[in-house]
């Protein structure tokens, strides 16, 4: 290569270089959450049991069950929601990877040998006649021609375009990941959630269980009373009934607690019944303790899979834009090959049959079809879109949070009040059973009394239940569990680049 064509390519790759940090389109700027920076919910300020203290990510420990917490420390690694989102996360590192290939030069080797025969009857012979006399023509005899080489091109990415492309591509990455936390959120609270509802249909079956044994007691009484001639059998066929209603609500609650036991195991990709003996011992509910931890409402944009994945959508869309921009703006390439070419192959690997050509090519859009102009106005509106969906995503991350804080606490004051009246029904079982033994009253006060105390407690332990679960759906709603399993890099921070 000459000097003159060596400084020319110099300054061409200066050139280049210069115009390397020159990225058109708009820069992504981190949206504004508009959630309020202050210690409160709903405009309320936090009570003594909802405390603005961090969120704690193991939040399922707050329950105290050891098995509730072995079963969580498991989900993560074993469900296969969790496991399809971690392998999203390679596809779109795959997908970045070939995406950033572009800035880099590409260079092909090929090789070739070619035979070929020129006809005597094609355009070769009408050079003949042009040739001098005693030449002998033009030589139609077949000739081999052997070739090696090396072809090489580079875009010049002088607007950005590969560079929008790769920020677009890093925002997907990011995306994947935020999506692999919310599945890993989800699956974390729908586990809390099925367990706390096993222990809540055992406590249901314990409470069946031990008023069945007490209404057949009472059976056996009514029974030896009428015997004795001392009491109809009147009283003896209610008694009866209520012994065989209580008998018929165990079975569907036997068939919910194998229903938990199965949903528990899915979603630890274990087979149906797998769990089945580490599970079916009986175990109190999971009690909601005195004082929650919930944070401030401001780290819910950071803290939610859901909005962070949004934000990434809405930094993917921007940097579309960009790439969109670039397409209207002429496309720079350097161009070279470099080969050995002869017609004999002892000579082939020769200095002399060395050749190359080496140059730069620009290509300008001048009509389309005003295909730029809608792809950029597409791009435009993805990106309103995505803006959109952002602000209803952390709308509705706060509606969320609220609605879950007013249902967990407005369920302790229920349970409160369920409490108490089992207290009064069971002081009303025991009025009726010595107002009955005494004759002052029928049996049928005693079978109400007994229903009432059944119906009360199964009240309160479905409300026991509920808090518990309400308090799973408000963990949900904030957002944790994930920064632990999968820690959050930190991030490069946003540079601003000139257009």
């Amino acid at each position: 290569m000459s000097r003159p064509i060596c400084k020319r390519a110099l300054v061409l790759l200066a050139t280049a270089a210069v115009l390397a940090g020159c990225s058109v389109g708009p820069d992504f700027v981190q949206p504004d959450s508009h959630l309020p920076d202050q210690k409160t919910f709903a405009g309320q300020t936090f009570s003594d049991t909802h405390l603005p203290a961090p969120t704690d990510p193991n939040w399922w420990k707050v329950f105290g069950d050891p098995v509730l917490t072995n079963l969580e420390s498991r989900v993560a690694e074993a469900n296969l929601d969790v496991r399809t989102a971690t392998i999203r996360i390679a596809e779109s590192r795959y997908q970045r990877s070939a995406t950033a290939s572009a800035q880099f030069p590409s260079i092909n080797g090929d090789g070739k040998y070619n035979r070929e025969l020129y006809s005597k009857n094609g355009i070769a012979s009408l050079l003949t006649p042009l040739l001098p006399p005693g030449s002998g023509g033009v030589n139609l005899q077949p000739i081999n021609e052997y070739n090696v080489g090396l072809d090489m091109s580079w875009e010049l990415d002088l607007w950005g375009h590969v560079r929008r492309q790769i920020e677009a591509a890093d925002a997907q990455v990011d995306q994947a990941e935020d999506r692999r936390r919310d599945a890993l959120v989800s699956v974390l609270a729908e586990l809390a959630s099925d367990y706390i509802q096993l222990r809540g249909v055992q406590e249901q079956i314990r409470i069946a269980e031990n008023n069945l044994k007490v209404d057949g007691e009472v059976l056996q009484l009514a029974q030896q009373l009428q015997q004795k001639g001392v009491r109809s059998g009147l009283d003896t066929e209610n008694a009866a009934a209520q012994v065989e209603g209580i008998r018929a609500q165990i079975p569907n609650l036997q068939q919910q607690q194998i229903q938990y036991m199965n949903a528990i195991a899915l979603l630890l990709d274990l087979p149906p019944s797998a769990l089945n003996a580490e599970l079916s011992p009986r175990r109190v509910i999971p009690r909601s303790p005195p004082r929650i931890p919930l944070g401030i409402p401001s780290e819910l944009a950071r803290r939610r899979p859901d909005i962070r994945s949004a934000e990434d959508q809405l930094h993917t869309a921007t940097a579309n834009i960009g790439v969109a921009v670039a397409n209207f703006y002429p496309k720079f390439q350097l161009n070279g090959n470099v080969a050995l070419d002869s017609l004999e192959f002892s000579n082939l690997f020769k200095g002399s049959s060395l050749q190359y050509t080496v140059g730069p090519s620009v290509s300008l859009p001048i009509f389309d079809g005003a295909r730029l102009t809608s792809m950029l106005k597409l791009s435009d509106a993805q990106q309103a879109e995505a803006a959109i969906t952002y602000h209803k995503t952390v709308l509705q991350a706060w509606h969320e949070v609220v609605n879950a804080l007013a249902a967990h606490r407005l369920e302790q004051t229920r349970r409160t009040r369920l409490r108490a009246q089992l207290d009064h029904t069971r002081a009303a079982l025991d009025l009726a059973r010595s107002r009955y033994n005494d004759g002052v009253t029928d049996f049928l006060s005693v079978l109400d009394a007994e229903r009432s105390l059944l119906q009360n407690e199964q009240q309160y332990a479905t409300s026991t239940t509920n808090v518990s679960l309400n308090l799973v759906t408000l963990f949900k709603a904030l957002g944790g569990g994930w920064e632990q399993t999968f820690p959050d890099p930190p991030r490069p921070a946003i540079v601003q680049v000139s257009n």
